[in-house]
């Protein structure tokens, strides 16, 4: 089957009077209504990241049947886990740009073998980092102030799961190439169907269901592996029988380097970007963990609730790479623009929306994980004070995308660095010291919404930039 119509211009020639948006497995988003065409590839992204992200709701629900205790342990987990999910979103971030944009040249052979080359190095980078994370977790988890009481549930989760992430940096990174290719409906089916066998597979493997011994904490990290074993093998024998989306992995040494060098110069620069975001939730761990025990299991409890409420932004985020990547490398910088300008009426529309609904519902959702009343005060606490900076933290990462899209990660970066080290550290130590806990809260909040004004200004002048340059886009590999 063939993933797309090679064509000097693009997909197609701009004189083509027949440019179908479909063919093979490649979605042309050059064409048609832009905000339209973001909207038509964010829905099934979202719709699958609802069922994702109820992977950490489902665990977070049975394990909070546990006690506190596991509840607090698993809470500990959270900067760690972010920290190499951040390294799989920066391979994620590589692949989409470098094969979205060798899609809107039409070079299908480079698209090929980026997808096929950066999950295997996904894969194996993940491999070396989840076994040198199984060597130290005592020292790890005891420098982000976890207690003696709670290392050995936390030793359970993680040796675990850390067996599980070089199976999804391999999934991941071949869904990206999928979304790349404008094709996110595929990548909807494939992480529903993953999160509902996580679901099935949790209160079985921790409560002892049907015979299975009871493995309590260690349970959920188990349907955790156990799922993504399973939609990696489906996954990968799918795209390579009925899509033919993979290249051999049989060639030349320097072909696999130069494809590698291709990802790597956005994926990088991702991965950096990302990572700073779980070290800024470390460190929000460490500060909170000086106020005991119920508010880490507060904070916590908050930290799996809220990523279900920034999932279209997560899904925004998720399609504005191939999106700005295609069009760029094609030169339809009249587009870059529009996505620019519906991207931004997008995020302060829905997150003004998405503050009035966390003000109602933010109390009786938290209640559900805990009957105590100082982890719900925290973790309700936590989620009214940041409803109104999520629509900036949307803007934040669609603009981090957007750049990727277009070849340039170093602005992404650059963005993150200071959100989280100029702005988010000082005013958090500041916060702390005149608000206490909630001071630090406060002082997350404000970072979003300055960051996200600054980021969105940034990318209209590169768009300006390159419409001023000879009136077309730089050259990009």
């Amino acid at each position: 089957m063939t993933a797309a119509i090679a064509a000097p211009g693009g997909l197609y020639p701009a004189s083509c009077p027949f440019r179908p948006e479909r063919i093979g497995v490649s979605v042309d988003m050059t064409t048609g209504p832009v905000a339209a065409r973001l909207r038509r590839q964010a829905t099934p992204m979202a719709l699958g990241l609802v069922a994702i992200i109820s992977f950490d709701a489902v665990d977070l629900y049975f394990v909070s049947l546990l006690g506190d205790a596991p509840l607090a342990a698993i809470s500990f987990t959270f900067p760690i886990i972010w920290f190499l999910s951040s390294i799989i979103i920066g391979f994620e971030a590589g692949a989409a740009s470098s094969i979205s944009r060798a899609i809107g040249r039409g070079d299908v052979s480079m698209a090929r073998r980026q997808t096929t080359d950066t999950a295997l190095l996904a894969g194996s980078v993940a491999i070396v980092l989840c076994m040198l994370g199984l060597a130290a977790i005592e020292p790890i988890f005891r420098s982000l102030g976890a207690t003696d009481d709670l290392l050995p549930l936390i030793k359970d989760y993680m040796g675990i799961w850390f067996f599980a992430e070089p199976a999804a940096a391999v999934l991941w990174t071949c869904l990206a190439a999928m979304r790349a290719r404008g094709n996110s409906l595929i990548e909807g089916k494939i992480i529903a169907t993953a999160a509902v066998i996580n679901a099935i597979l949790d209160p079985i493997f921790i409560f002892g269901w049907f015979g299975v011994p009871r493995m309590e904490i260690a349970g959920a990290a188990l349907a955790t592996l156990v799922a993504n074993l399973v939609m990696l093998c489906g996954t990968v024998v799918y795209l390579h029988v009925r899509l033919r989306v993979f290249a051999t992995p049989f060639t030349a040494i320097g072909n696999i380097l130069e494809s590698w060098r291709s990802m790597l110069r956005v994926g990088l620069p991702a991965m950096a970007t990302n990572a700073i975001v779980p070290i800024a939730n470390g460190i929000i761990l460490a500060m909170v963990a000086g106020f005991g025990i119920d508010a880490v299991a507060g904070f916590g409890v908050a930290m799996r609730i809220e990523p279900l409420f920034l999932i279209s932004f997560y899904a925004l985020s998720a399609v504005t790479s191939p999106f700005i990547g295609q069009n760029y490398a094609a030169g339809r910088l009249d587009r870059v623009l529009e996505a620019r300008a519906a991207i931004g009426r997008f995020c302060v529309g829905f997150g003004l929306c998405l503050a009035v609904v966390l003000a109602l519902v933010a109390g009786p959702l938290t209640g559900i994980f805990s009957e105590n009343d100082a982890i719900h005060a925290v973790a309700t606490l936590y989620l009214w004070t940041m409803a109104i900076s999520y629509g900036a933290y949307g803007m934040v990462m669609a603009t981090c995308a957007a750049f990727n899209g277009m070849g340039y990660p170093l602005p992404g970066l650059a963005i993150s660095m200071l959100r989280t080290l100029v702005l988010f550290l000082p005013l958090a130590l500041t916060g702390r010291a005149l608000l206490g806990l909630h001071g630090i809260f406060v002082a997350s909040a404000l970072s979003n919404v300055i960051i996200a004004t600054l980021g969105f200004l940034w990318f209209g002048r590169r768009i300006a930039r390159s419409r001023a340059r000879d009136g077309r886009t730089a050259p990009v590999q």
